[in-house]
């Protein structure tokens, strides 16, 4: 008998498939039509067909490591393929294997001074399975969400879980960071606010007074609705660049802060930045335990975790003190290198009078530039968007960098992120030697 189903079909026998699939697609269900692709992805298209051509481009626009500049751990590859080896290759428990969340659990109390039960500890394939299950488990669809602009994907999450985004626009004056006073209109009939410090895109840290007044402001509004009978309001903190700061910035957690904010808050961290592990696909949250367990309940049935193999390197990773802290160092001092040598360009055009500001290196791997060229003319083109200004940066200089509008932030302020993780230090000084010579065009 031939077990082989697909033995004795020939060239000649093949059924041309293409042919019923051109044409228009099945009409889509509303939720799916909601849905938009990556703006960010969008633009790396561009990149990618320079270089192809050969041309010459520094890639500030991925939040991501190129392997060659900042590879992961000696010792977390080497235990990932250990586990590999021992046979560690079936279904992880949904919640995460247990020597992971106990290592997440020693990592919590040690770097962050909270002590979490275990099963307030879930595991979940990089932090977006976390942030997603948690607008899932805590919002309806048409309730409020609100989230600082720019800030990343909360657009997106709230068109996927069908919630009402309210975009509180933030500026350079508050370094890019809300406050209490920007909450307060809303917070009696908001369900959800997502935070995220230090800030992707613009790589600055929160103040400790800003979150502390926050926290305090949750708690507060969260004992009224408790007396009112009312459903909570929550909090959301990605921290998943909280190993990543300079200088005198600080990562603080809502937590610390205003412990009583515990029950309604879920944070987040990985090793995508901790560890410039962004293909390793390992993430935790930390929250209140019955709200995890239905978010547990929902990766069971979405597949949303961690390789089981990854998951065991991690643990056993984590638990090597001084190579995580070793680790740590080395990738600070590598970030820091870059981000300074752009601060210091930028610095230098500035007070040559060239029409750019910028925010110096606070945390994660993002630097904040504004170019300031709305209504100005560069090599010849008159510049009226931000995407005119990428584009004038990407073709004339091969300086790629993402707008602020890619993060929900409306308007042509000429703010940009600029991602170091991509890039050499050598790398670094061409694209800021041809954006210097490319400025001094304008009229």
């Amino acid at each position: 008998m031939d077990t082989n189903p697909g033995a004795g079909v020939t060239d000649e026998a093949t059924v041309n498939i293409a042919e019923f699939l051109a044409g228009e697609p099945a009409p889509l269900s509303e939720y799916a039509r909601s849905i938009e692709g990556s703006t960010i992805l969008q633009i790396a298209a561009d990149i990618r067909e320079m270089l192809e051509r050969g041309e010459r481009v520094l890639n500030l626009t991925v939040g991501d490591f190129r392997p060659d500049q900042f590879p992961i751990p000696a010792r977390l590859a080497d235990f990932c393929v250990e586990a590999i080896r021992e046979g560690q290759t079936n279904y992880p428990p949904v919640p995460g294997v247990m020597e992971l969340r106990e290592a997440v659990q020693e990592l919590t109390r040690e770097e962050l001074g909270l002590n979490y039960p275990i099963d307030g500890i879930l595991v979940g394939g990089g932090a977006r399975p976390i942030l997603y299950a948690s607008y899932m488990a805590l919002v309806d669809p048409g309730e409020t969400v609100l989230y600082p602009v720019p800030s990343w994907n909360n657009h997106h999450y709230c068109r996927l879980a069908r919630a009402t985004g309210i975009p509180l626009p933030v500026t350079a004056e508050k370094n890019f960071h809300l406050d209490r006073a920007d909450l307060e209109p809303y917070l009696k009939t908001a369900r959800l606010l997502a935070m995220n410090s230090p800030l992707n895109p613009t790589g600055t840290c929160i103040s400790r007074d800003a979150l502390f007044e926050i926290c305090e402001a949750i708690v507060a509004e969260n004992e009224r609705r408790r007396t009112a009978g009312e459903r909570p309001l929550f909090l959301i903190y990605d921290q998943v660049y909280n190993s990543l700061t300079f200088g005198d910035a600080r990562h603080w957690t809502p937590m610390e802060l205003v412990p009583e904010i515990a029950p309604y808050t879920i944070a987040m961290d990985a090793v995508s930045k901790r560890f410039s592990g962004t293909g390793i696909r390992v993430g935790w949250g930390i929250g209140p335990p019955a709200i995890l367990k239905k978010m547990s309940q929902m990766a069971g049935h979405y597949g949303a975790w961690a390789p089981r193999p990854e998951q065991v390197g991690t643990a056993r990773f984590l638990r090597e003190r001084e190579s995580v802290l070793a680790h740590r160092s080395h990738m600070r001092n590598e970030l820091h290198a870059r981000l300074s040598l752009l601060d210091e360009g930028f610095t230098a055009m500035r007070a040559a009078g060239l029409p750019i500001e910028h925010i110096a290196p606070q945390g994660a791997i993002y630097l904040s530039v504004r170019f300031d060229l709305i209504g100005k003319t560069v090599a010849d083109k008159r510049l009226l968007t931000n995407e005119d200004i990428r584009s004038l940066l990407l073709s004339e200089a091969g300086f790629a960098v993402v707008p602020f509008e890619a993060f929900g932030l409306e308007g042509n302020s000429g703010w940009m992120r600029l991602s170091v993780g991509a890039v050499s230090v050598d790398e670094v000084r061409g694209g800021l030697d041809r954006v210097k010579a490319l400025m001094e065009t304008r009229t």
